[in-house]
Parts: C-alpha cells; structure tokens; sequence
C-alpha cells in the first residue's frame, strides 16, 4: 500500500528538482533543443508544469474519462498562461506553487477518492492513486530531459549536486 503523505512528499520534492533545474539553466538557454525536432528546455518545462496541473486538476474536478474526444480542451482549460519569454524564476515559482497548490487539495481528499477506478487516455482502467503515479512517473521523465540538457550546457544537475555535498 502506498501512503498519500509519503506520494506527496515525494511528488513535491521530484517537482522541486525540476523547478531547480529550471533555476538552473542560464536566461540564454531556456530556448535550448539540442535538435531542431526536440522541445525547448522551457517548453519541456512547461510542459512538466501544464500536464501536471491540467491531469490533477481534472481528477480533482472529479473527471473519471480522460479518453473522451475532448479530452486536450479540456485539459488546455488548466494550462498556465505564461508569457513565450517569461524568465526562470517565474516559471520555476509556478512549478513550485502549483504542485504544492494541487498537493494540499489532494490530502484533503478522501481515501475513497484515490481507489475509485478511472479510465486513462489510451482506455486503461486505475485508480485514480494509480493515475496520479502516472503523472508523477511522466514527470520524472521529463525532469530526466531537463536534467540531460543542463549537462549539455556543462552544467551539474540538482540531484548530483546533492549527492556529491553528501559525499564530500
């Protein structure tokens, strides 16, 4: 069994990483793709941040059919309007502030909430717990990305920063 306060201490710190990241890469290299048919470093963060919200926010507005044909409005109805050029740290403060927004509206959910079976975009059926480890797995991934094109600029990630002041 997974415990909801241990999920969510642990989407937040897997969020903070990535908002770190973002901290973390030079004005000049929010624009950064490595190849011309990749997401941008911002986008990928923006993306981190949109579908994070958007999933959660439709799970909490108590949506149980993410397969329906409407499914990208609806989901586009939660995306963060951010300027195209807007800076790091306002991108990275709305990472923090939207999973810790959706986090606190999740631990006042009910146990029943999080086992009630849903069905996902490609038809699978889960719990809505399950869903929400889907989302924070999606974003591992994507954090992974940010993380790879901080060390195509030269630059150390957050995890192993931490790691090596651990290790001395």
């Amino acid at each position: 069994m997974v415990r909801l306060d241990w999920f969510l201490d642990s989407w937040k710190s897997t969020r903070a990483d990535a908002a770190q990241a973002v901290e973390d890469m030079p004005a000049d290299g929010l624009d950064f793709r490595p190849q011309p048919d990749l997401m941008s470093f911002r986008e990928i963060a923006e993306h981190i941040l949109n579908v994070g919200r958007g999933l959660t926010g439709m799970l909490l507005d108590g949506e149980t059919d993410f397969s329906r044909p409407d499914f990208p409005e609806k989901l586009a109805r939660y995306a963060l309007p951010l300027a195209p050029d807007c800076g790091s740290l306002l991108l990275a403060g709305e990472m923090r502030r939207l999973v810790e927004q959706d986090c606190r509206a999740l631990a006042s959910q009910p146990p029943e909430f999080f086992s009630e079976i849903i069905t996902k975009f490609d038809g699978a059926r889960l719990t809505r717990l399950e869903m929400l480890e889907f989302i924070k797995d999606h974003e591992l991934a994507h954090r992974a990305q940010l993380f790879l094109y901080l060390r195509l600029k030269g630059i150390v990630p957050p995890t192993t920063r931490r790691k090596r002041a651990r290790n001395g």
